[in-house]
This record gives structure tokens, C-alpha cells and sequence, in this order.
């Protein structure tokens, strides 16, 4: 299934037609170029499958409704492999083969701590 696309076509037409009229329809040519952009992406959003929207948000106790939790486990492994490499060259100048270990067991404990945090 193909999503519909906006006719470029239209939208040049009503162009040229604007500029025929001139300033004092600006807000109408404006107000029917958003009407089919909306009508435009109304379609899509029709048109697009189920699985690729978002979840839907989850009520609260007080029937608040928030944003379904996001994982960060990736971005929090990428930030301390990013980490890791200054560290380590910073402690294995200053204290040799004991501080790699140290600031290695550091980031691993950071880890370990984000990993195991009690989530709401």
C-alpha cells in the first residue's frame, strides 16, 4: 500500500493563482495550503501500519497518562566505552596496571548500578 502523496501539481497551481490575486488573499492561500498538508498527513497516518506507532501512553494511579519508559541501556554502554578510553589512559600513566583496574572496576560499578536501579 502506498502512502498519498501531495500533489505538487495543486500546490503549484494554487501558487501561480496567488500570485495572480495577489497580497490580499495571502491568508486564504495559506489557510488551504495547511488544510492539505493536514489532509496530506492525516492520510499517511492513516495509511501507516499499527506496529510502527508509538506505544500508547499508560494511566497513572491519579489517571495522569505518561509517556511509555524508554530504555537508555544502549546509550548508557556507548557513554562508558566513550568513558573508558580516557580513563584508562589517564590511569595507567599515573598509576600503572592497579589503576586501569580501578577506574575499569569504576565504570563497571556505574554500570552495575544503572542496570540494578529501582524503576518507578
Amino acid at each position: 500500500m502506498t502512502t498519498p502523496r501531495l500533489p505538487r501539481e495543486d500546490l503549484t497551481a494554487a501558487l501561480a493563482a496567488r500570485r495572480e490575486l495577489g497580497p490580499d488573499y495571502d491568508d486564504a492561500f495559506i489557510e488551504t495550503v495547511v488544510d492539505r498538508i493536514e489532509e496530506a498527513l492525516d492520510a499517511r497516518t492513516a495509511a501507516a501500519p499499527r506496529s510502527r506507532r508509538r506505544p500508547a501512553p499508560e494511566p497513572r494511579r491519579g489517571g495522569e497518562y505518561t509517556a511509555a519508559p524508554r530504555d537508555h541501556s544502549l546509550a548508557m554502554a556507548v557513554l562508558s566505552l566513550l568513558a573508558a578510553i580516557p580513563l584508562s589512559a589517564i590511569a595507567v600513566v599515573n598509576a600503572g596496571l592497579p589503576g586501569l583496574l580501578l577506574a575499569l572496576a569504576g565504570i563497571v560499578l556505574v554500570n552495575l548500578t544503572y542496570t540494578f536501579r529501582p524503576r518507578p
